[in-house]
């Protein structure tokens, strides 16, 4: 792949618009990422209301994936009562949406670069249209199922995250533009996840919960007939004659690298549940391992690698790190922070959902303040702002005193968390998006959405792993609580201090530069 990655004209374009440009004080001189992005395939719309609905329905991707997160997480006390179960028997409901997201992505970002990122982004809202209708006639039914649905539910997101992204990335050449479309496309997370929480919580409360899964079907059809009219065809890269469609798509790779994804992620979350006691469960942790090792040997021999040799090269391979870690705290962060008020404190999903509602607001705030920093300042010091937020964020809730007020720690959770959210996202999809050619936008695409999503459910496991080991089993609930989240704030830590070893790599390089 990386003699299609070499264009040194396309290179010299984008040095002077790029977003990532930074002064020669702040900037590497010698960077090993270049911004290697041709001329788009077909502009935005030519009109500013055309222009205004294309946007509004790629962003929907975003929307309605962070809505679908907090479908079972607002009204689970509901839920887990139709039943006759308790919450800790639906932690799979968040988490196998998650997995599947966050898996499934990997994959999706390739099928779109080679049949249309068009065509799978229209797929990937009816395919969640279905399952979504699908989990609401579950209650017909029992938890295993709903579960299913839910894994099943995530697969839509996945289709549709990383061919969004591409399609931005197709439709707006490197600059302030681009910028602010990939910050609105980021903004629009905490909006979905309190949208989706606000009316699963009232139709569980005031009606019946499977209603939140059906509304949620006949508004991705909606989303998908407005796609299908709206986004414009473009044309797909040629294949190599002497390749096939299984290697043009990574067949091996692609097969290797969900399976061990998989296995990894639902050892620890299943760990959460039956313990590592059980056999199985550390069976299946080494044997997605050894998978992944596999699929790393194979990507080397790759023609077209889903993890291309430069994915993880200078800036990309510290954004993917302090993103990774920096979304798995929030994972465990949204959980516990309902979870805590709801059982703890004994508010109803729809009042929680009302404390957290300020966060769309924050988090637009964060977006746009994002696009406004993107280019003046080094991308090092965004991710370390914020991780500090994620950080500040779990250590909030983490040290949260029971029957606080609202208007201490919980309201300030609500207002830092989204910056952490809003300005690590838009800034790593930029930063791919830019350092990728045309024709692997969809690949672009799928590393960052990946890496969020699977990292969100990798979390949770994390966190409902300890929980199960320090309550007492069952006794303290609080005591479990507050161990899951102590492991938000290290992993958030973590996040920090790879940040910050970024921001001193980015300083020690641009010293050498100017030298």
């Amino acid at each position: 792949m990386g003699h299609d990655l070499e264009n040194p004209a396309a290179a010299g374009t984008v040095a002077d618009n790029t977003m990532l440009e930074h002064t020669s004080a702040s900037r590497p001189a010698s960077s090993d990422i270049e911004a290697k992005q041709e001329t788009p395939d077909y502009g935005p719309p030519k009109t500013p209301l055309h222009e205004a609905i294309f946007v509004i329905v790629v962003c929907a991707a975003q929307l309605m994936t962070q809505a679908g997160l907090s479908l079972s997480i607002a009204p689970l006390q509901i839920i887990s009562a139709s039943f006759n179960s308790t919450p800790r028997d639906l932690t799979w409901a968040s988490a196998a949406y998650s997995l599947t997201v966050g898996t499934f992505i990997f994959v999706s970002g390739r099928l779109g670069d080679v049949y249309g990122h068009k065509l799978l982004f229209v797929i990937g809202f009816l395919w969640f249209a279905l399952w979504s209708l699908l989990g609401g006639f579950s209650v017909w039914s029992n938890p295993r199922f709903f579960d299913c649905c839910r894994a099943f539910q995530g697969i839509g997101p996945a289709l549709l995250l990383p061919n969004a992204v591409a399609i931005l990335g197709r439709s707006y050449p490197p600059g302030r533009r681009k910028g602010m479309v990939f910050c609105l496309f980021g903004a629009v997370a905490p909006g979905g996840f309190t949208l989706g929480a606000t009316f699963s919580s009232l139709l569980a409360e005031r009606l019946w919960w499977p209603w939140g899964f059906w509304i949620m079907a006949i508004a991705c059809v909606m989303f998908a007939i407005l796609g299908y009219f709206v986004i414009p065809s473009m044309a797909q890269e040629p294949l190599r004659p002497d390749l096939s469609t299984f290697d043009r798509l990574d067949g091996w790779g692609a097969i290797t690298g969900v399976s061990g994804l998989i296995l990894i992620n639902f050892a620890w979350n299943q760990a959460a549940v039956v313990g590592w006691e059980m056999p199985y469960t550390y069976v299946l942790l080494i044997v997605g391992l050894l998978i992944m090792v596999l699929f790393l040997f194979l990507e080397r021999r790759a023609a077209y690698p889903l993890l291309p040799r430069t994915a993880l090269k200078g800036e990309v391979g510290w954004v993917l790190g302090c993103i990774a870690a920096g979304w798995s705290s929030f994972g465990i962060l949204v959980f516990y922070y309902y979870d805590i008020l709801e059982n703890i404190e004994g508010n109803s999903g729809l009042l929680v959902t009302a404390k957290w509602a300020g966060a769309s607001a924050s988090g637009a705030c964060a977006a746009v303040i994002t696009g406004l920093l993107l280019g003046r300042i080094p991308a090092s010091i965004i991710m370390f702002i914020a991780m500090l937020a994620f950080s500040a964020g779990q250590a909030l809730l983490a040290s949260m005193p029971i029957g606080q007020t609202y208007w201490a720690n919980a309201f300030v959770i609500m207002l830092v968390t989204p910056w952490g959210m809003d300005m690590s996202f838009p800034s790593g999809i930029l930063i791919l998006s830019n350092s990728m050619p045309q024709k692997d936008q969809g690949v672009a695409g799928s590393l960052v959405n990946t890496v969020v999503n699977y990292s969100i459910s990798l979390g949770l496991g994390f966190a409902g792993t300890v929980e199960r080991y320090v309550n007492d089993d069952n006794k303290d609930v609080l005591k479990g609580y507050r161990g899951a989240t102590y492991m938000g704030v290290g992993l958030a830590g973590l996040g920090t201090i790879i940040a910050t070893c970024f921001m001193v790599v980015t300083w020690t390089s641009s010293r050498k530069g100017s030298a």
